[in-house]
């Protein structure tokens, strides 16, 4: 047997939990819970001696990587509802790191774009968010990771359905 993870053993290329059986009696649930949690604390670690929010730090990102996106774009990139981006959105701007500018083609939407103290920010976090990307998919294979995204948006998919009935 060799060591996975904490509290976790591969045994033949079988995850399995101490104490727990074999991985596929875990609830998914539970493991999309507890991964949520660790990337929240591993953003939290990095971020928090910028006295950024985790929805902050990937706002942050999100518009240095794609300038100029609507609030509504931004919300869909960082898969956010609407009162919760435009929060975010909010304290932002009055920490003077995001602006809203008019769009040149239609006037009643808003564009956001990192101000110099914004960009500067999120320059020097753009290498922390790409450390915590690629820990989050190390020893995945390609195959493996689009399995992982596609079952994750089929999770999402029937979460919203639900929500719905």
């Amino acid at each position: 047997m060799r060591r996975a993870r904490r509290g976790a053993v591969l045994d033949g290329g079988r995850l399995e939990r101490r104490g727990i059986g074999p991985a596929a009696e875990e609830p998914i649930g539970l493991l999309i819970a507890s991964a949520r949690s660790r990337m929240k604390q591993a953003v939290l670690a990095r971020a928090s001696g910028h006295r950024l929010a985790v929805q902050q730090f990937w706002s942050l990102i999100a518009l240095l990587e794609r300038p100029g996106l609507s609030q509504v774009e931004l919300a869909e990139a960082v898969r956010s509802d609407a009162p919760t981006t435009s929060r975010v959105i909010a304290s932002l701007m009055r920490r003077r790191l995001v602006r809203k500018e008019p769009d040149v083609n239609d006037g009643r939407l808003s564009r956001l774009s990192l101000t110099l103290g914004g960009r500067r920010l999120a320059d020097e976090l753009f290498g922390t968010a790409n450390a915590i990307r690629a820990a989050l998919s190390e020893g995945m294979s390609e195959a493996e990771q689009e399995a992982l995204r596609d079952g994750l948006r089929l999770v999402i998919a029937n979460l919203d359905r639900l929500a719905s009935r």
